[in-house]
């Protein structure tokens, strides 16, 4: 039996199959009100359905059986820091095989931290608020009362009441009331300055892919199942820079299989946003910083795509078990780059790939568990705690290594989709995954040489090395080493504008980080080489958020203070956690940096998603 320790369910007794929610969204007090109707089926004979709440109101429960509805006890233990609060909901004697209906009637916190409520000073029209959720990791428990496990699918309804002029959308196919059914609470109240929308999601999903926003919103058509909607004054930039998504999906059909999810729209998120991107099915979450206005940064977008499938149809049964969902995706994503840039593009960011996952190794420290493909998550730790680079990069560097022994791209990407395509619609382990691949390959001798324990349980970096064609990359490089060996601002004649002419951001981001790298060591930069280096490639005018993040980290590694405003300006306008955290914690190795991170902070926590501001305040204050 696979334990979840994220979650209080009793899912091995009885699982939700279906969801109905009717929610009501109430800016003036930052809280949706509604009822769910849980259809849950005994797997073994039980008495009660467990389920997972965090900062939740519940006004009252029933249940529904055979026709007859009757109200039903529930109990709430103390609240767990991070786990929120275990609810046990008494149901009568089931047994295996019998279904159920539970209807809860509940009201979030105005603190959820699934939940971020924006004003309308805090949007791009400034006349509207706006909300969004964010329901990864074990945040869907502060939204709505679930089973709040990867380890759990159901297919949901919703009906959505907000306020005019205002447009709902959810992780879900548009439908309309008739297709909902009845709607008895939302229908006592009724409000003729709302709108109700109305969702269907078919495909069973796990709660952390439940997801709703509310705002001002518009859409534009880039392809025949795809829109991209915003605000809007950011709508045309957005259907500008995702163009290609259709390209994405296409490909990600070759190599995966069918595509069963209906639509893939886009949202293009306010600025405080936390991720580059979230692959909510049918809607995905994507980030502002993507802006670049040369579709460049488009690769988050072909990422969030193959979630498509691994991920959102075949999913990690728990949260130790991230690393499936994510070392897939990025191989599949680095797949599809692959088919539309050359294998060069997909060689060199592997490379670059394995750069970050050093650098993630050594800031957690190589013996953590944290470090492991599998890390131990008993005790009550958060899974947002173990999140890094590592499910992501250590995940698909094993996958790429195990491409290797069983002959390359064709018989690994034959594997890949029959993988997907005998799992969908249900979750997985390591072990069932190591067991499909072992049969699979079962005529391949070189799959026994594969030490699977120590990849799944051994913290650190990865104890075989893989080969990458880094030719993109050779250029980025040499100029690196250059500014590096050099007293730039005394070699004037040495650097030329036209250095970076014609890179792609990869390859500029490559340089930024290798010279970060070099100057790490004991000859750190100058301020006086960035400062010639700002001035001979303009760097500090650059709009491309991915550039200004590494940037300005390796300005303030250097003791450049010309970058302290820059950086505050660059930490007030966005609230993506992967600029956030490197930033802060640089600008804290330096008493006036340090202050100029708290100062930032102070101003900027209220724009910030409740999970951005929680890890943002624990790294400053362990920097104190």
């Amino acid at each position: 039996m696979v334990v979840d320790h994220s979650s209080f369910a009793n899912t091995e007794q009885i699982a939700v199959r279906h969801a109905d929610l009717e929610l009501d969204i109430h800016f003036s007090s930052k809280t949706i009100s509604g009822v769910v109707r849980l259809q849950a089926e005994a797997l073994q004979d039980t008495s009660e359905l467990v389920i997972d709440t965090r900062d939740l109101q519940l006004h009252g429960a029933s249940h529904l059986l055979c026709g007859s509805q009757a109200s039903t006890p529930f109990h709430l233990d103390q609240s767990h820091q991070a786990l929120g609060s275990k609810c046990s909901i008494a149901l009568p004697h089931l047994r295996a095989g019998a279904r159920i209906t539970v209807h809860i009637e509940f009201t979030t916190s105005p603190s959820s931290s699934a939940i971020q409520f924006l004003a309308p000073e805090q949007t791009a029209g400034g006349k509207h608020p706006y909300l969004f959720t964010q329901c990864q990791a074990i945040h869907a428990r502060s939204f709505v009362p679930c089973q709040d496990t990867p380890g759990a699918k159901m297919t949901y309804k919703a009906a959505v009441r907000v306020p005019a002029p205002l447009v709902a959308l959810m992780s879900a196919l548009q439908t309309d009331a008739q297709s909902f059914g009845q709607t008895p609470y939302l229908d006592t109240k009724p409000r003729p300055d709302a709108a109700t929308y109305y969702f269907e999601q078919p495909v069973p999903i796990p709660s952390y892919l439940l997801a709703l926003a509310v705002g001002e919103l518009e859409s534009r058509e880039v392809g025949p199942i795809t829109r991209v909607w915003s605000e809007p004054s950011m709508v045309d930039a957005g259907a500008h820079e995702f163009a290609d998504t259709q390209r994405f999906l296409d490909i990600g059909v070759e190599l995966a299989g069918e595509y069963v999810w209906g639509r893939y729209d886009l949202l293009l998120m306010p600025p405080s946003f936390p991720y580059g991107g979230m692959e909510n099915p049918c809607l995905t979450f994507v980030t502002p910083t993507l802006l670049a206005g040369d579709r460049s940064l488009a690769n988050v977008v072909a990422h969030e795509v193959a979630h498509s499938w691994t991920g959102n149809l075949i999913t990690n049964a728990t949260w130790e078990h991230f690393w499936l969902n994510e070392g897939f995706t990025v191989l599949l994503e680095r797949k599809i780059i692959g088919r539309m840039e050359g294998e060069q593009a997909l060689q060199f960011a592997s490379y670059l790939g394995y750069n970050e996952l050093k650098e993630t190794v050594a800031k957690i420290g190589p013996d953590h568990t944290f470090t492991a493909l599998i890390p131990d998550l008993s005790g009550g730790i958060d899974p947002d705690d173990a999140f890094s680079k590592v499910p992501y990069e250590k995940g698909s560097y094993f996958l790429y290594y195990l491409q290797g022994l069983v002959g390359g791209p064709r018989p690994f990407e034959a594997f890949l989709k029959a993988y997907v395509q005998a799992h969908r619609f249900s979750v997985h382990t390591s072990d069932s995954m190591r067991s499909f691949f072992l049969d699979f390959f079962k005529d391949v001798p070189a799959v026994q040489q594969v030490d699977w324990e120590t990849w799944f349980h051994r913290p650190g970096l990865p104890t075989v090395r893989n080969s990458y064609d880094t030719s993109l990359g050779r250029a980025a490089f040499d100029l690196a080493d250059r500014w590096h060996s050099s007293e730039g601002a005394s070699t004037s004649g040495s650097f030329e504008t036209t250095d970076l002419k014609g890179w792609s951001t990869s390859q500029t981001t490559a340089f930024l980080a290798h010279l970060l790298q070099l100057s790490a060591g004991s000859a750190p930069l100058k301020p006086a080489t960035t400062r010639h280096m700002a001035a001979v490639y303009r760097l500090d005018e650059s709009h491309n958020s991915e550039i200004r993040a590494l940037w300005y980290r390796l300005c303030l590694s250097a003791g450049d203070e010309a970058a302290l405003p820059l950086t505050a300006a660059f930490l007030k306008e966005q609230g993506r956690m992967k600029f956030l955290r490197p930033l802060y914690q640089v600008l804290c190795r330096s008493e006036k940096g340090r202050q100029v991170a708290v100062q930032t902070f102070e101003s900027a926590r209220g724009t910030y998603h409740p999970i951005a501001a929680k890890m943002v305040a624990s790294d400053l204050k362990a920097k104190q």
